[in-house]
């Protein structure tokens, strides 16, 4: 599989069917690698994957990430087996183990050690672990922790949100807004304390030193350095989030298609083979 450089995540929950089917393709000509979707309580990713990835050629189709509650081990390399020999391979399965509200009390099942239960599950779809990791909502300084946990030989592909607004008030009242929902689940809480974060970064919807260090916001340029950073602290792979500017809109208005047609040069120029 190619990855490519730089490739998009967006939430597409909000959309039809045909509406994402035009967007995965707009994402693909536009130059983009890969394009990431999640999983939480409305579509399932990997049917969902299955419809994206016979609407496009080369579009790489990544799950980011698939909920290991949603289906047990078998289930999930059965799937990503089908897909890939359906698509030619371009079906990158990323795991996750979600969180307790969402496992426990939405879904009804027992939530207990994170590392552990995915490590169980892990054992149980191949002998030598993952290919790779898939950090989410973390910081420069994290993505070159994880490549030097990872070593030099597995993708790191690593979620960015960039916002095109240079107003700094604006910027971050919208940055909190976006992150207002993972301040309340600890596994995002306790990664950003071992990051160096406090309790006073995450009092009053987040400190401005939390969210600007989250959400690369600006102009092009700032937004375009912020993705350059990420590779040279050793990422493979950036898939941004395009945050709307507009602060009557939300993530699950899905994502901000003319911000991600306006970086795609970036794509282009990152992911044309040397």
């Amino acid at each position: 599989m190619k990855m490519g450089r730089l490739g998009v995540w967006a939430q597409v929950d909000c959309m039809t069917a045909s509406a994402e089917a035009e967007f995965a393709r707009d994402v693909e000509q536009w130059g983009y690698s890969a394009l990431w979707t999640p999983e939480a309580m409305g579509r399932d990713v990997l049917v969902n994957s299955g419809w994206l990835l016979a609407n496009t050629r080369k579009l790489v189709i990544a799950s980011g990430i698939a909920n290991i509650f949603a289906r047990d081990a078998m289930a999930m390399a059965a799937a990503r087996v089908q897909l890939n020999k359906q698509s030619g391979g371009r079906l990158l399965l990323g795991m996750g183990i979600s969180h307790a509200p969402i496992v426990s009390a939405i879904r009804g099942h027992i939530y207990e050690k994170p590392v552990t239960t995915m490590r169980t599950y892990v054992e149980a779809l191949a002998r030598d672990f993952a290919d790779g990791a898939h950090p989410y909502n973390t910081t420069v300084a994290q993505t070159a922790a994880a490549r030097a946990v990872l070593g030099p030989n597995k993708l790191l592909c690593v979620e960015q949100k960039v916002l095109l607004e240079t107003n700094a008030a604006r910027a971050r009242e919208i940055a909190r807004a976006y992150l207002r929902p993972y301040l309340r689940l600890s596994n995002y809480v306790n990664s950003w304390r071992r990051a160096g974060f406090d309790d006073g970064d995450f009092a009053d919807n987040g400190s401005n030193r939390l969210v600007g260090t989250l959400v690369a916001w600006g102009d092009e340029d700032a937004l375009v350095g912020r993705i350059r950073e990420h590779w040279q602290a050793g990422a493979d792979h950036i898939c941004i989030q395009a945050l709307h500017a507009d602060q009557s809109k939300s993530t699950f208005d899905g994502p901000n298609i003319d911000l991600i047609q306006r970086l795609a040069p970036l794509a282009r120029e990152s992911n044309t083979p040397r």
